[in-house]
Order: C-alpha cells, then structure tokens, then sequence
C-alpha cells in the first residue's frame, strides 16, 4: 500500500447510466490503496458561470428563482450554463446578465471558482464581479425565465443573508462572501480571463463528439 497521499486514483472500468441534455451519470470503478475497487457514481456537468453584479451605491443583484430539486424559490446571482466546449466563460456571463436581469458591465474580475459538490459532480462555477452596469433591454426566452423576481441589496446586507442562511446557493454565497472581501480590501480578484484549471469539459466532449 502506498503511503498516505501517494496513491494514484486510476479507473478500472466506467459505464454510462444516463445521458441527458444538461449532465451524464456514469458509474466508476475506481482503484483503492488497498488493492481493491470501489464504485464511484459521477455527475457529469457542463460548468457553470455566476456574476456579482455591483453597483456605483455596492448595491448586488440577486433573482429570486425556483428549483425543482429544493422545491422552492431561492435568491441567487444570475447565472447560466457554458453552452459549449470553447466558449468563453466571460462571454457566457456577459449573455447571461443581459438574459436574466437586463444589465451589461464594462468591467469584468474572476472571483471565485466553486466546485458545488465534488464527492459526486464535476460541476465547477466560475464566479465573476461585474461592475461598470447599465440597463440593456432584457429578452424572456422562456417560462421558468418569466418567472424570475429581480431585486437589489445591499452588499452588506447580502453578506447578512448569507451568514443566516438565507442565501444557500454555493456560488452566490461564495461570490457575496468574496465581493464583500475585495470591496474591504481584504482580497485581490484575479483577471476575468485566469486560467481555469478545473473547468469540466468531460460533458461538453461528449455533446461534441
């Protein structure tokens, strides 16, 4: 057995269980240390993006949303999909913005990247701030975008929302903790186009191929 921190996860066998139009499920047999395998079931995700649009008074948008797997309405960041393998996660979070809340910026800074649960998924969201807004007018593409309540709070009462767990959506509370960190001055955001070393791609190649 190799010593603590040395052993190299390799995949014995994998099989496909669902492939649907936003993730894949598969099954791996995955080498333990000791010898033996051991079954992994893994989410297969296109990635995600999520944008901390903040205003000249450090005002934050939030929409009010519903989803299903919660069953209710939560407050998030407008947020959307990475449609396709080479898309530019900034390009994503500019289409969204305008789709969701009607908005543009003219500056753009990577947060923060939030794997929202890798025990099971690949899924990885990039987190952007977006400062510099104005109103654009907005496209409703569908029912569940109908839906949506648009709403501004304060950066600091965010924060408040968070930490009472008012706010569950890993990125948005990931991305109201950071924003409130670069606003104080605590943290320094990285470039919009920082490399993204855990994007998962392994959806996207498979929507490709």
């Amino acid at each position: 057995m190799s010593a603590p921190g040395e052993h190299e996860f390799s995949v014995a066998s994998s099989r496909d269980v669902h492939i649907g139009r936003v993730v894949g499920l598969r099954i791996d047999d995955v080498v333990m240390p000791g010898g033996h395998t051991a079954v992994r079931e893994v989410i297969e995700h296109l990635g995600a993006v999520a944008i901390v649009a903040l205003d000249e008074q450090d005002q934050v948008t939030l929409i009010h949303q519903y989803r299903h797997p919660i069953g209710k309405r939560l407050w998030e960041l407008p947020a959307g999909l990475i449609d396709h393998l080479g898309e530019d996660p900034v390009g994503t979070a500019r289409r969204e913005l305008v789709e969701e809340v009607g908005m543009a910026a003219a500056e753009w800074v990577t947060l923060v990247d939030v794997a929202a649960s890798p025990g099971f998924t690949d899924e990885v969201v990039r987190v952007f701030l977006a400062r510099g807004l104005s109103d654009v007018d907005r496209d409703v593409l569908g029912d569940e975008e109908a839906d949506l309540v648009v709403a501004k709070f304060p950066l600091a009462e965010a924060v408040r929302m968070a930490l009472a767990g008012e706010l569950v959506n890993g990125a948005t509370v990931s991305g109201v903790l950071a924003t409130h960190a670069v606003v104080t001055g605590a943290a320094q955001p990285r470039p919009a186009d920082a490399p993204w070393e855990d994007r998962p791609t392994a959806f996207a190649k498979r929507r490709e191929a």
